[in-house]
């Protein structure tokens, strides 16, 4: 065991550590309930099992890490980033999925797999080719105004999703009772953004923010009679998670392969963020232990690899798309504890919850005002993340080919998702969109093949100088 306490008494774990059996579990507690809000409530919101979801979440991340060789503590859960995609999937080629009081679409994830799967793959090639060609000559296909501005779609297009929830419309709410779904989602949004705000720096209680609004709301729900106990009450103890298989058989399941494994094109550029500011946390712990820097940000492809085996392991059971956690990363830099047998033991934690039937009852019955208030902040929040990168990058604004690269992005995203029926571009691919390309991803597509076309005719062959970035 190694217990890394440095002359000077500073006490933290890098990723090689060894905390004793007591502080590995405590510590993997934290990390899973950190995780555990977020990750349950898109299961909640796509019609996902949660059981499933918590197992694929602990398995996935034990995979990833050892593909990473050890060396890149991350935890993985459920991505908010894929539920825009999810929706319009299920929503296509599952139709009972949200016409229906149902909890579990198994329909509906089955073909969302396939996908999810497509993913991995797209993320491990991805990986392999950065580790091959390094980083700067992808950056140049998927730039920030690119990625940023499909984040910026993904949220916005969340919007109706959200509203629609904190109105109980998504359950057919009579209008005359609509009135308690908002009051109880403006509730639950405005202690959410409190509980965010004002807790920052707080210790472990300043992680769970949504976990905190989540229970604020659901306690408020409860004397407006929105809250059903009787699934919890009939659910067993232990149950077995239902584990689903791929639809590699079914027609429209291709389709989904490029629909979801686009969205990975977002995600991408928030998985090397996070391993570039979890690499600054560790080394600076490592220079005050007195040892060598880990030096993980030379990583990234490798992480890219880590990313895709996560899913791998999602896709085949049938779990929600996952990302490496934000909220892990923190709560690791605040406890100094970066210890990846801290977090396989998270992992197992995590797996052992999935068994838990009552728990994932427990959680199937948020209201749906309660995850229409969440929804509003966390789908806002994504779409802010997109404007969040593009200013990080300090993409110029002044320059035509980027305002060109946004603007068509996000008005064939945005635009495309409200004035289509459906939201469809009615452009039909046979094998792949029988029935037309869903609005993200036909707005991904045309932000990528424009930033090709800028690539093999850059605007200085015709003698158009760069325009100059404002410098604040």
């Amino acid at each position: 065991m190694a217990k890394a306490i440095a002359k000077n008494n500073i006490v933290g774990y890098l990723p090689s550590d060894t905390p004793p059996v007591g502080a590995m579990l405590s510590l993997g507690f934290q990390q899973v309930l950190t995780m555990f809000p977020a990750t349950v409530l898109v299961a909640a919101l796509t019609k996902f099992d949660v059981g499933v979801t918590l197992l694929a979440s602990g398995l996935g991340t034990i995979i990833a890490l050892l593909v990473s060789k050890r060396k890149i503590p991350m935890y993985y859960g459920s991505s908010f980033s894929y539920i825009a995609v999810v929706f319009t999937a299920m929503s296509l080629y599952a139709k009972d999925c949200f016409s229906s009081s149902a909890v579990y679409c198994p329909e509906g994830v089955r073909l969302v797999q396939v996908g999810i799967i497509g993913t991995a793959v797209f993320e491990i090639l991805i990986g392999l080719l950065i580790m091959r060609i390094g980083k700067a000559s992808l950056d140049r296909v998927l730039p920030p105004v690119v990625t940023g501005s499909i984040a910026l779609v993904i949220g916005v297009m969340l919007a109706g999703a959200a509203l629609n929830n904190a109105s109980g419309s998504s359950i057919g709410v009579a209008p005359e009772l609509a009135w308690k779904f908002w009051l109880v989602a403006f509730i639950t949004l405005i202690a959410t953004i409190l509980f965010s705000v004002y807790l920052q720096g707080k210790g472990l209680i300043g992680m769970l923010p949504i976990l905190l609004g989540a229970i604020f709301g659901y306690l408020v729900a409860i004397p407006f009679g929105l809250v059903d106990f009787s699934p919890v009450l009939a659910e067993s103890w232990v149950r077995m998670p239902h584990i689903t298989f791929p639809a590699f058989t079914d027609p429209n399941a291709w389709g989904m392969v490029v629909s979801i494994s686009l969205i990975a094109i977002a995600t991408i550029p928030e998985s090397t963020a996070h391993l570039y500011q979890m690499s600054l946390y560790v080394d600076k712990l490592a220079e005050e232990l007195g040892r060598e820097p880990v030096k993980i940000k030379e990583l990234i492809g490798l992480n890219l690899v880590a990313d895709g085996s996560d899913d791998l392991i999602v896709g085949f059971l049938g779990g929600c798309a996952g990302t490496n956690y934000g909220e892990n990363n923190s709560l690791m830099a605040i406890t100094r504890n970066y210890s990846v047998p801290v977090l396989m033991a998270a992992g197992g934690i995590a797996i052992v919850l999935g068994f838990i039937g009552k728990l994932a009852a427990l959680v199937n019955t948020l209201p749906v005002a309660v995850q229409g208030g969440l929804g509003i902040y966390l789908f806002g929040i994504i779409g802010m993340q997109g404007i969040a990168l593009i200013q990080s990058e300090k993409v110029n604004l002044f320059d035509p080919k980027n305002l060109a690269l946004g603007a068509t992005i996000l008005i064939c995203g945005i635009g495309g998702n409200l004035a289509l029926p459906n939201g469809i571009f009615p452009f039909t691919i046979p094998g792949l969109f029988p029935n037309g390309i869903p609005a993200i991803v036909f707005a991904a597509l045309v932000g990528i093949l424009m930033n090709v076309l800028f690539l093999l005719l850059p605007p200085s062959m015709f003698g158009v100088d760069e325009r100059d970035n404002l410098n604040l």
